[in-house]
Order: structure tokens, then C-alpha cells, then sequence
């Protein structure tokens, strides 16, 4: 059960959090009007409760009220957290958040037991077993849906456009993610997907390039990146896998208050870089890290990036342990692309937008009734979200080559009695679709790519109901 959108920095070691130095007077006045809170509580309130009890909810609560991914991890939670970047959790195996104050799905992640259920994206969680999740917190959230494997959980959900709430029940598993997947597509073109950037994800990215340029006989013929619904994690590794796609220059500089918080992070100029064609597929649930390298090799021109408008979580968090075990996930920086950009609370814009067919759903296991595409959940809809001080620029990136609509979206099939369940239509990825045939006509594309600065980009859209989106990471 993964909780955050992150691009995480851990910190570790005896002087990871430093003790405060002298603090004012304006300081020492508030912390007496908490202490006499406390009091007060501990006298007044209907039952007993602890002091540390106290303590934790404060702290909670206090790192809760500045921005969506900073938090208090407990013991148990950071412990869960080292765990989770090293690729293996127990858990369901989806991405979370609070929008508009309720329990929300990201993304679900590939083969756990969330895509098994048939949780998607957007889904609101309304019910925990038999507990409300209205005002619950992200921590609260984790705790009750974490559990020894082969446990059951029932959620009770919200689907847009589907009238009622209904149940599944998930059987909780060891979740392993295997963050990198690669395969070869038709023609000759190779397909490497991140589903999250963990401890190995650059070593599994390094492998699968290595593989893809000897079967190629020394050279990749062209590359289809796939970042969508990767929700983020560790800054290093998208760094060195920015670095593995990119000959030299800037891939990200991050900005915070410390000195050390102001970093450049370079990729290294390679002797026998092979400049082959590249696509970069993302969506709404690409999220930071996946939006640093995003960024890094559109503002370099490496890429084409293809797809919908990214999360646009534009800031770094860095892990600071207490005494404890405990630990705090703080805010600590922003982090800007090669061109200066600040993509928080606004995105990545794809030089080549290609919506999805609206899904249609009549059951929760046959298309029928029409959903709404635009409830993807962004950094802006999130409560305390920092706002993007940049005036947005949009990318001027045009599509050349095959218009747009082509891709052909059958519709469903009509069912041949009226108690006949309707056939569902073979799903059909049209943004992959996309990529593959860009890379087709890439010297097309690859002249506009010089001349971004005068162009506009395009928009491909398909409304028929030729399937869901792609599951999520």
C-alpha cells in the first residue's frame, strides 16, 4: 500500500535532524499555549488519552497543514517506507491521496491485488470494512489497509458514472514491484516502461538498453518511453536514468532555503551516445520524478513527449529521522527542468496531446455508461498544494505527419437478445499507437523539433468506446 507521490531524498545518520538552537520568545509563548492544550485535554476530554497520544496527532496534523507530501511517519510507517523503495511491501498496491477531503485512488499498480479487483483511477474510497474514511488521514488510511498476507479488506467505492457505491474485497499480498519492463514492439522498435523509480530501477534501465542495442546489432532503431501513471519516488535514480537517455547537459536543479538544497544534477557526455528516435508516453498519473525525466529530455529535445497533461508535482522531500525511528517526510525544495521550468501545480504539457476514448461502463464489469475523462486527479486539487509562481508556457512542439484521429476506435458491439451481456471491445492503447508511428515518420518530426520555438502543439483525441485507459502503475 503505497501512500505518496514523491520525490524522496533520505537523510540518515546522527545529525539528519539537528536540534533546534535558541528559540524566541514568540516560539516559547505558542509552545506554552500547547502544553496548557494538552493539560486542558488530558482533564477535560471523555477518556483518558496519552500524551504521546497527543504528540502524535500534533505533529501529524502540523506537517498535514503544509503541503500535501509532507508527514509524520511513525515507526511502523517508516520502516514500511525504506521497505517500499527497495521494490517489495505488504499491502494492496495502490497509489493514494485525499482530494476534496476524500480517500482517492491514484493509480492502482500493475499485477497487485488492487488491478486484480478491478480498482481504477479515480476511484473514491468511501468506506475502509466497516469505517467511513470522510476526514481520514493519508497515515490512518495506510494503517488500516496494511495487513499479513492473504488477509482480506473490503472498500466500499465511488465511480464517476456509476449511480451507486459498490464493494470489492481484496486479498492483501506481498506487493514486488518489478519498477522496469521491457519488450519489442512491431518494426523493429523497443518499448521500456517505469513503473516507479526505486532502489535498481537505473541498473534495470541500463540492462534493458544494453539488450535492445544488441539485438539491434549495435544501434536502437527508435524508443518508446513509458511513464504513464508512474507516480514518482527516488530523485537519484531518476538523475542516473535521465543520465542514461541524455549525452551531457542539465537533467533537473532543485531550489530549498539550505545551502544544500540548491543542487544541479548533470548528465555526462558519452563518446559513442547513440542519438536514436525517442517518444515519452504520459498521463495524469505521471508524477514526479517521472516528470523530471520527462522534462529533462523534452527541454533537451531528445524526445518527443506524447500523451495527456502530467500530475505536476514540482517539489522534493526530503526523510529526516528522529530519535525515535521515527521520522519526518518534509518539503524541502522545488525542483525546475533544464529550461527553468517549474511544472508544480501545472504539469507537463505533451508536444503531442492524445486524449484517450472515454471508457463506457453499464456494470463494474462491462462498459455501458459514460464516464467523465477530465476527473483525473492533479497536484492543483490537492488541499494546501504550493502555487507555480512561473507564468505557464506552453510547448510549442507541432505533429507532423499523420493527422490527427486516425486510429480508428470501433465502437462496442450490440448484444443479440435484450438479457445478452454486451461484447466488450479488445482494448486498444492509441497513444502507444501514437508513439510507434511517430517514430515511423521521426524525420518529420525531428525537423519540427528544431523549429519548436514557432509552433503550437496538436491534439489527437478518439471518443468512441474503444476501451479503458491502461492500467495504472
Amino acid at each position: 500500500m503505497a501512500i505518496a507521490l514523491s520525490v524522496c531524498v533520505f537523510v540518515i545518520g546522527d545529525l539528519a535532524v539537528q536540534r533546534a538552537q535558541a528559540l524566541d520568545d514568540d516560539t516559547y509563548k505558542e509552545l506554552q499555549t500547547f502544553a496548557n492544550v494538552i493539560a486542558i485535554v488530558q482533564k477535560n476530554y471523555v477518556e483518558p488519552v496519552s500524551t504521546k497520544e497527543l504528540i502524535d496527532g500534533a505533529i501529524t496534523g502540523m506537517l498535514a497543514s503544509l503541503d500535501p507530501h509532507s508527514s509524520y511517519l511513525t515507526p511502523d510507517l517508516y520502516h514500511d517506507l525504506e521497505v517500499e523503495t527497495r521494490g517489495s511491501f505488504g499491502g494492496l498496491g495502490i497509489e493514494i491521496t485525499v482530494k476534496n477531503d476524500i480517500l482517492t485512488v491514484v493509480a492502482p499498480i500493475d499485477g497487485t491485488p488492487a488491478t486484480k479487483a478491478g480498482i481504477k483511477s479515480g476511484d473514491q474510497i468511501i468506506k475502509i470494512d466497516n469505517d467511513f474514511t470522510k476526514g481520514m488521514t493519508l497515515t490512518d488510511a495506510v494503517k488500516r489497509m496494511r495487513g499479513p498476507k492473504g488477509s482480506k479488506i473490503h472498500l466500499t467505492l465511488h465511480r464517476e458514472g456509476i449511480p451507486d457505491l459498490f464493494t470489492v474485497t481484496v486479498t492483501r499480498d506481498v506487493i514486488k514491484i518489478d519498477s522496469v519492463k521491457a519488450k519489442d514492439l512491431k518494426d523493429g522498435y523497443d518499448y521500456l516502461r517505469i513503473t516507479t523509480f526505486q532502489d535498481g530501477s537505473d541498473t534495470d534501465v541500463e540492462h534493458s538498453l544494453e539488450k535492445f542495442k544488441k539485438e539491434g546489432h549495435g544501434h536502437i532503431k527508435g524508443l518508446v518511453l513509458d511513464l504513464r501513471d508512474n507516480p514518482g519516488g527516488l530523485l537519484n535514480q531518476a538523475v542516473s536514468i535521465g543520465d542514461d537517455l541524455l549525452d551531457g547537459g542539465l537533467v533537473v536543479y532543485t531550489q530549498g532555503r539550505q545551502e544544500n538544497q540548491q543542487q544541479k544534477y548533470f548528465a555526462h557526455k558519452k563518446k559513442d551516445f547513440d542519438d536514436y528516435p525517442m517518444v515519452v508516453l504520459v498521463n495524469g498519473g505521471s508524477a514526479s520524478a517521472s516528470e523530471i525525466v520527462a522534462g529533462a529530455l523534452q527541454d533537451q529535445r531528445r524526445a518527443l513527449v506524447v500523451g495527456t497533461q502530467t500530475f505536476g508535482k514540482g517539489s522534493v522531500q526530503t526523510i529526516l529521522p528522529l530519535d525515535d525511528e521515527s521520522a519526518l517526510r518534509l518539503t524541502t525544495a522545488r525542483y525546475y527542468t533544464p529550461n527553468g521550468r517549474s511544472i508544480q501545480a501545472v504539469g507537463i504539457t505533451p508536444d503531442v496531446v492524445v486524449e484517450l476514448p472515454k471508457p463506457t461502463l453499464a456494470s463494474l464489469d462491462q462498459e455501458g455508461t459514460e464516464l467523465d475523462q477530465d476527473d483525473e486527479i492533479h497536484e492543483s486539487d490537492l488541499l494546501h498544494h504550493f502555487n507555480n509562481n512561473q507564468q505557464q508556457k506552453k510547448n510549442k512542439i507541432p505533429a507532423v505527419g499523420p493527422g490527427a484521429n486516425q486510429e480508428g476506435t470501433p465502437g462496442n458491439a450490440a448484444p443479440t437478445a435484450a438479457n445478452a451481456k454486451p461484447t466488450k471491445p479488445a482494448e486498444k492503447d492509441i497513444q502507444l499507437e501514437k508513439a510507434i508511428s511517430i517514430l515511423e515518420h521521426w524525420n518529420k518530426y525531428k525537423v519540427q523539433l528544431a523549429k519548436a520555438d514557432d509552433s503550437t502543439a496538436t491534439t489527437d483525441s478518439a471518443s468512441s468506446s474503444s476501451g479503458p485507459a491502461p492500467s495504472a502503475n
